[in-house]
This record gives structure tokens, C-alpha cells and sequence, in this order.
């Protein structure tokens, strides 16, 4: 009778081999790091706000932008740094960088995004076109 293993080859013990090979596949991923950062979308009855954690970065690594209905936020920040003493030359090499796409409601007033960096967190504000939110004024009916 043949047995079933309740651990397929490769999962067990999953991040110490993520950690311990790490190095290497930087190495290979050309030193890239291919993080992506955490996202917030939160509504109201004015706009969405979009809120996205980047920390260590300037308002210049960011490309917003929209195509059709499409926004999308990418960055690419590459950074190198040089020591030299009398014998040796040590250079290093980062290059990271994510791209992050939405599909906006027909809602959203393109022309009025607005974008905000600071404390690390970039701050996207979509506002809501006006007839969206005249419509969404709440009313109450009485009852006869």
C-alpha cells in the first residue's frame, strides 16, 4: 500500500531556504529588488484616497500616470556607492523599483488627481466628479 506524504519536497522549512539562498538570488536578479510596496484605498463620499508606503524614497523616483481607465504608479530608484582606501576599491550596486496599476471607476475626475510625498507614504487623492457626489447626497423620504 502506498503512502502519502502530507509535505511536498520544498516546503518544508520554506523561509530558511528563502533566507539562506538570498544573497544568491540578488545576485542573479542583477541586485533588484523586486518588493512591492503595501497599498490603502479608502472612499468617501467626496473622493478615494490612495496611500501607498515607500519609504526612503524622493518625489522624483515616482511616475504617475493614466492611460484610458488604467492609473499606475511605478519608481525606480538606483543607488551606488564607492569606498577607496590605499588597497582596495569596494563598489556597490542597488537598483529596486515596483509598478503598481489600478482600474479607476468611471467616478473619478481624471484631471483633478492630485499626489503627495511625505513621511514616506505617497498620497494620491482622486476626487469624485460632481455629479457623483450630488448623487450620493443622502435624503430621506417620509413616509405617508
Amino acid at each position: 500500500m502506498a503512502t502519502k506524504s502530507l509535505v511536498r519536497p520544498g516546503e518544508l522549512f520554506p523561509g530558511f531556504f528563502d533566507d539562506f539562498f538570498k544573497p544568491w538570488n540578488e545576485w542573479f536578479n542583477g541586485g533588484r529588488s523586486l518588493t512591492v510596496p503595501a497599498v490603502n484605498i479608502s472612499e468617501t463620499n467626496e473622493d478615494y484616497k490612495v496611500s501607498v508606503a515607500a519609504p526612503g524614497l524622493k518625489k522624483s523616483d515616482f511616475d504617475i500616470s493614466i492611460e484610458g481607465n488604467v492609473l499606475s504608479i511605478s519608481c525606480e530608484k538606483e543607488e551606488s556607492r564607492e569606498d577607496k582606501d590605499e588597497k582596495h576599491t569596494r563598489r556597490e550596486y542597488n537598483y529596486s523599483s515596483f509598478s503598481r496599476s489600478f482600474t479607476l471607476p468611471d467616478e473619478v475626475n481624471k484631471e483633478k488627481i492630485d499626489a503627495v510625498y511625505e513621511d514616506g507614504v505617497l498620497k494620491l487623492t482622486l476626487p469624485k466628479k460632481d455629479e457623483v457626489k450630488k448623487a450620493s447626497v443622502l435624503k430621506k423620504i417620509n413616509v405617508k
